[in-house]
């Protein structure tokens, strides 16, 4: 059963008697038997206490009528193409009965084998207690300063009484504080501070409680680790403050802090069924915005535009991937002189026309590639080895054909 099926399934009902056979063995034995030779995700038999069918005869699981043909359902849940296959494959052998088809909406599909996540594990079993944090009376302009000091892109709000009442990220400040600048590219700058961007903050009578986002997303510290997964892939964001039973801050979780944990699993003590779809080709995301090495910075910025992401892969003549380039990149190494309007041009308001800066000159060299085979607790490990955000798939020929990066990782290591 794959990661598709939680958008689109259906079940196949199969109402047959318990003594019904096929070529010597009971039909509900035979069925299970071809529906696991056929791949199908899985199928449920219940038997019943009492009915009747064609020939409205009343069969009862009384202690005196234990012999009598109990009725018997099967269930199978599975994508609309494997269900068609079952039904086909099943209809010939069910000589009296009834099958039934209806579409229904998996919202969760799991077991021990899918799920490396100890999410029965506690919030406060994982999480970071030594934790910075900004006022609501806080300017902008010393928030972002403290946020660029401390390398760090979200930093929680708490109130008089260290109760979260909010939470500042490098995007408030992009959207809601008029600062023309990813702090993701200040922070990778020589310098820590651009000087034109906290000129312009100095100068706003804004407040942190003005433009943090709130309500804030939290979990509690005696909170399931699970739980905590799950809001994060849920809402999409990297870390969450941990609070107390009175709302006050005692720590907060990562993305990372969660991963790291998954990975010191060992791969091999998991038992992975080969239908689980549980490997890197099953979450992976299939665009991959590359260019050449010998492109030029204004192909660079127009991938990304298009693309809607802040990083291309860089391939050789060969097609293989051979270095990563970030908005990051970008700015950081290019000339002062030039980076305003590079920062226009990744922000989408101007176009850039064509520079003599090539993809070689501004890519990260290397790339953390994996085969589409590998499992899902593989890739945590090696990520997490590597301290890497992003991984390339490759095929068998070495060739990229999909990117994760740590927040698909954990949704999927999540939600089973």
């Amino acid at each position: 059963m794959t990661p598709q099926l939680l958008n689109k399934a259906q079940i196949l009902t199969i109402y047959i008697g318990e003594s019904d056979r096929w070529r010597g063995k009971p039909l509900y034995a035979a069925i299970l038997e071809l529906l696991k030779k056929e791949g199908i995700a899985g199928a449920t038999v219940t038997r019943g206490v009492a009915g009747f069918g064609a020939h409205s005869r009343i069969h009862s699981a009384a202690i005196l009528r234990l012999s009598e043909d109990l009725p018997l359902i099967i269930q199978v849940i599975d994508s609309p193409d494997h269900i068609a296959r079952a039904t086909e494959l099943v209809s010939p052998m069910v000589r009296e009965g009834i099958i039934t088809l209806q579409d229904i909406q998996v919202i969760r599909y799991t077991h021990r084998y899918l799920n490396p996540l100890p999410a029965d594990r506690l919030v406060e079993e994982v999480m970071t207690t030594e934790v910075n944090v900004l006022t609501e009376e806080m300017s902008i302009a010393e928030a972002w300063q403290k946020m660029l000091t401390l390398l760090v892109k979200a930093m929680p709000v708490v109130d008089s009484e260290g109760k979260v009442v909010g939470m500042l990220t490098d995007e408030d400040l992009l959207e809601r504080a008029g600062l023309q600048q990813r702090l993701s590219v200040a922070m990778n700058l020589e310098k820590p501070i651009l000087a034109e961007e906290l000129a312009y903050l100095q100068k706003s009578t804004l407040t942190v409680g003005q433009v943090m986002s709130k309500p804030p997303i939290t979990v509690k510290v005696k909170d399931s680790l699970g739980l905590a997964a799950s809001r994060m892939s849920q809402h999409g964001i990297k870390r969450l403050p941990v609070v107390d039973e009175h709302g006050k801050l005692v720590g907060v979780i990562s993305r990372v802090d969660i991963l790291r944990l998954v990975a010191e699993i060992t791969p091999t003590k998991v038992k992975q069924p080969i239908k689980a779809g549980r490997t890197v080709e099953d979450i992976m995301s299939p665009k991959i915005p590359f260019v050449k090495r010998d492109d030029d910075l204004s192909v660079i910025i127009e991938r990304m535009l298009e693309n809607g992401l802040h990083r291309v892969i860089v391939v050789g003549d060969d097609g293989k991937a051979m270095g990563l380039i970030s908005d990051s990149d970008v700015v950081a190494r290019i000339q002062p002189t030039q980076r305003r309007k590079i920062l226009s041009a990744l922000l989408g308001k101007t176009r850039l026309q064509y520079s003599d800066i090539t993809a070689a000159d501004l890519m990260s060299p290397g790339v953390l590639a994996v085969y589409r085979e590998t499992s899902l607790l593989e890739a945590a490990k090696q990520m997490m080895d590597q301290k890497r955000k992003w991984l390339v798939v490759i095929d068998e020929k070495g060739l990229p054909i999909g990117l994760v990066d740590r927040q698909i990782l954990l949704a999927a290591l999540s939600s089973g």
